[in-house]
């Protein structure tokens, strides 16, 4: 009898496996679909709901922690959520090496880790040094949607958004996924979290000009 683990496997894409730029539709989902990216999906709840509520799209979800991208992985199993697939790897190097240009419709963004040092702030990743990369692989009229309740790092995100990407990206309304309930702006583990400690949520949203 095959483990949770083992069943598990089914729901991970190993970075290791490939060389190059990933084949997405055929290789990982064996369909053609739009490909969204969540970069930091924690314990998988954006992506329970989004993935539910969105059986054509093609969902990967990128997660460092060890213990929270496993979770995330048997949670997709527990839900029978075959249009996602998790991988734990650095967001930046993965998309840098694997990710084909023009292929992803929207990154989802929420909660990014604010390294609040300043002396960690270049680990960052809603950077200067990042966006060439999210500009290269989204799609014309793709999206990128970001929620954080670090007011610094806010205010970095607006900066390489809406300034740094004038050039190629227009600013657009914040999208609330499908698992936001009443009072919230995404329904993340992090911001139930914040909620209650009077964080305030802050979103931005841009779509790359056709």
């Amino acid at each position: 009898m095959r483990t949770v683990n083992q069943l598990s496997e089914n729901y991970i894409i190993k970075p290791e496996d490939y060389e190059g730029f990933i084949d997405f539709s055929g290789d990982v989902f064996a369909r053609q679909a739009p490909l969204h990216i969540e970069i930091g999906s924690g314990k998988g709840t954006f992506l329970v709901h989004q993935a539910s509520a969105e059986p054509e799209v093609n969902f990967i979800g990128i997660e460092w922690a060890r213990k929270y991208y496993r979770y995330a992985a048997d949670r997709m199993r527990r839900w029978g959520l075959a249009n996602v697939r998790m991988l734990r790897t650095d967001a930046a190097v993965f998309i840098r090496a694997h990710v084909a240009d023009r292929s992803i419709d929207c990154y989802h963004i929420y909660f990014p880790d604010p390294w609040p040092k300043a002396k960690h702030n270049k680990r960052r990743f809603i950077s200067d040094k990042n966006l060439p990369e999210l500009l290269r692989t989204l799609k014309p009229g793709g999206i990128i949607n970001v929620a954080t309740d670090h007011s610094d790092y806010y205010q970095q995100i607006c900066q390489v958004l809406f300034q740094s990407g004038q050039g190629e990206l227009e600013e657009i309304d914040f999208i609330k996924p499908a698992g936001a309930a009443e009072g919230e702006k995404t329904g993340t583990n992090f911001e139930r979290k914040y909620i209650p400690e009077g964080r305030i949520t802050k979103t931005a949203a841009v779509r790359k000009r056709e």
